[in-house]
């Protein structure tokens, strides 16, 4: 069992504070729940979308029926392909808690701030570092 599993993550109310050390064990437990939380959703939500996705098959004798219900499809497919690169981030972010570098800047090793942790638990920029990133994209996208 490791030092994470031991700590309470369900304590009533708590929220990570600047008042505390960085990323201690209380803090790690905090993100890393919130993660895996946020992951059981979108799984269970996936879920649902294919039973849905199944039980839709009937043939729409309408015209407009058909073309609405495929649009719904069509939309429900891109969310899940969004849904599913975002697992995708959430298990990077579980494997930065597990090796130690969660919550620090991969472009700078500087703390990134708990309130945009909290926003955005998936978060590997601080918000400068984020900007400059944008700035830069923005830059080459207009070339």
């Amino acid at each position: 069992m490791t030092a994470l599993a031991s700590v309470p993550v369900g304590t009533a109310g708590y929220r990570p504070s600047d008042e505390e050390p960085f990323m201690n064990e209380r803090q790690l437990a905090y993100f890393k729940g919130k993660l895996m939380d946020w992951k059981e959703d979108i799984l269970r939500e996936s879920k649902g979308t294919v039973v849905n996705l199944k039980a839709e098959t009937e043939n729409h004798p309408d015209l407009v029926d058909r073309a609405s219900s495929e649009s719904d499809r069509a939309l429900e497919l891109r969310t899940r392909d969004r849904q599913r690169k975002l697992i995708s981030k959430i298990d990077e972010a579980l494997r930065r808690i597990e090796d130690g570098s969660y919550g620090y800047c991969e472009e700078t090793g500087e703390p990134i701030s708990l309130g945009r942790l909290e926003a955005r638990p998936t978060a590997t920029l601080s918000v400068e570092a984020q900007e400059r990133h944008e700035r830069r994209e923005r830059v080459h996208r207009d070339d």
